[in-house]
């Protein structure tokens, strides 16, 4: 644009489809066509395409509009300093349908007596429902019926749910704004803001068709999940006397009545959870990066970075879901820090190449251009996931038919051995307190997020080491000879303490030694060891604490 500013700009556009069985011979799920394995209850399967037994649809559909603008621009305030700036819109390539459940997978052949084959073929299957009753199954290809799945009595296997917008890819929004500084000859210092903004993750964890609300079951049914009476009928089987005045009401014949009441009153209750692989995850990432270039001179080239950041999620810390989720119904409420936060990160980088010594050619020779580098990391510990609450305690798991994580008691420290100060053997010290967690109030969701930020794993530091010298042979052959080295200060890698969950569990010892007053036996130093508990270091067997020191040689010849 003038001398002192350059503008850059540009537009790119991309266009992807959902992933899709080439046939369309892969079962969606459909909330209003009958299942008849279901005796007619709504939610059965249906096959995409054209043709008797099809839907005559697509499962998805497919996003036309992912243009991302671009721009950057760069200013040079004065001789030594310049302003750099830059916005943009990415599109993620499509990360796949997570296409599963595919037909015919749904059901238990009879296991054979002694030498008696499974089956033979032109007899078709004999198959046993979950009641025990056997009928003769003769398998068609492709199989298309609506009533594929579940099992027969049963409510296990279910068609693929699929998001209307599965073909839609994740779109994040950039943008930086920095100041480059030279400080002295062949020092520069750069200083910037990076943030950016996800949305259209894919995510499986934001949908569930097959859950019921606290206001339906009351307004419904007259059921207080707070109530504890009213969480033992429902965590009752529809069978036992303790469903009460649900005792034998099934939704449709055929469903057992081993499956309990809870399940019998879900949307669809011929199924488990229907969760699909939509893009409704969202990312919030924001940081201040600094980094220091020490150019090539006397030798020494090095650098270094160090990055402030904040990340937070929505069902979205992979990009193929599987973010935590506390209250599904409360989509909001699950905003959280990623499991990948880790909000300092300092990484030096240094080459050094030895200078000609003396006024020997051989000697000269022989000890000049040798370089030393290294890189070292040196970043925060990820996150700890906050315990789940004991099925026993909330009862949510059996009467809700979903889970909860524990909840935080407000001044108790969440650890009772700093991680990171080497002062005590992990092998008998449980590290993450019991006394920081309590399960919420039975039949409520704890207001606990899946992570805290100063809830976290010991510091890791990755560190490497090298050094060789290329040998010029002559004019276009050469001998390359260099040492590298991994974890070359031979740090111990323990073992990240046993987190809770599954709820919080007592620690136990090692088992499979024997105690003499109370000593165990056959372990160093006759002292107890860890086997299992929450807050728990498990270092035995292949868990044991390593130093993963290592070397390799490299020898390169170039002609």
């Amino acid at each position: 644009m003038t001398r002192k500013l350059t503008l850059d700009y540009g537009l790119r556009y991309d266009y992807s489809t959902y992933a899709k069985e080439q046939y369309g011979r892969v079962p969606g799920f459909s909330a209003t066509t009958p299942n008849p394995t279901a005796g007619g209850h709504l939610g059965a399967s249906i096959f995409e395409g054209d043709g008797p037994g099809r839907c005559g649809c697509n499962m998805a559909n497919n996003y036309g509009l992912a243009f991302g603008p671009r721009i950057g621009l760069a200013y040079q305030i004065e001789p030594k300093t310049v302003f750099r700036a830059g916005f943009g819109v990415s599109y993620a390539p499509y990360t796949g349908g997570r296409i599963a459940g595919a037909p015919g997978a749904n059901q238990t052949v009879n296991a054979p007596g002694t030498a008696d084959p499974a089956m033979i073929l032109s007899g078709g299957f004999t198959l046993t429902d979950i009641n025990g009753v056997t009928t003769p199954f003769r398998p068609t290809w492709p199989d298309i019926r609506p009533g594929i799945f579940p099992v027969v009595g049963g409510i296990t296997g279910a068609p693929t749910v699929f998001d209307q917008n599965s073909g839609r890819p994740a779109r994040q929004v950039q943008w930086q704004v920095g100041i480059q500084r030279e400080i002295f000859r062949d020092l520069a210092v750069d200083v910037s803001y990076v943030a950016n903004r996800g949305a259209w993750w894919r995510t499986n964890t934001l949908t569930n068709l097959n859950v019921y609300s606290q206001d339906f079951l009351k307004s419904q049914y007259g059921l207080d999940i707070t109530n504890a009476a009213d969480r033992a009928i429902l965590s009752a089987q529809v069978g036992q006397a303790a469903a009460q005045r649900f005792q034998n009401k099934i939704p449709y014949a055929g469903f057992s009545t081993k499956n309990s009441v809870a399940q019998s009153l879900r949307p669809y209750p011929q199924f488990g959870n229907l969760q699909g692989a939509g893009p409704l995850g969202d990312t919030w990432y924001d940081s201040l990066q600094a980094k220091a270039t020490k150019r090539f001179s006397h030798g020494l080239d090095a650098s270094f970075a160090f990055t402030w950041s904040k990340e937070l999620q929505l069902g979205a810390d992979t990009d193929g879901g599987g973010g935590q989720i506390n209250d599904i119904l409360n989509r909001d409420t699950n905003k959280q820090l990623s499991s990948f936060s880790r909000p300092l990160v300092s990484i030096l980088a240094l080459n050094y190449t030895l200078p000609k010594w003396g006024p020997n050619k051989w000697v000269k020779y022989a000890v000049a251009d040798w370089i030393v580098a290294g890189s070292f990391q040196y970043a925060s510990g990820q996150p700890i996931q906050v315990p789940t609450t004991a099925v026993s305690t909330s009862n949510l798991s059996n009467a809700f038919l979903r889970g909860t994580f524990a909840e935080r008691v407000p001044g108790v420290p969440l650890f009772l051995a700093d991680l990171n100060c080497h002062c005590f053997d992990p092998a008998q010290t449980q590290v993450l307190n019991p006394a920081a967690w309590k399960d919420p109030t039975p039949g409520t969701f704890s207001p606990s997020a899946a992570y805290y930020d100063d809830y976290r794993y010991r510091r890791i530091p990755r560190e490497s080491l090298s050094f060789g010298r290329t040998f010029r042979i002559r004019e276009r052959v050469t001998f390359t000879a260099r040492a590298e080295f991994t974890n070359p200060f031979n740090r111990a890698q323990v073992p990240n303490p046993l987190n809770g969950i599954g709820g919080i569990t007592g620690v136990t010892y090692n088992s499979a030694v024997s105690t003499t007053n109370g000593i165990v036996e056959g372990v160093p130093g006759g002292l107890k060891v860890n086997n299992s508990g929450f807050g728990v270091i498990p270092t035995l067997g292949a868990n044991a604490v390593i130093g993963e020191r290592s070397g390799l040689l490299v020898g390169r010849f170039q002609f």
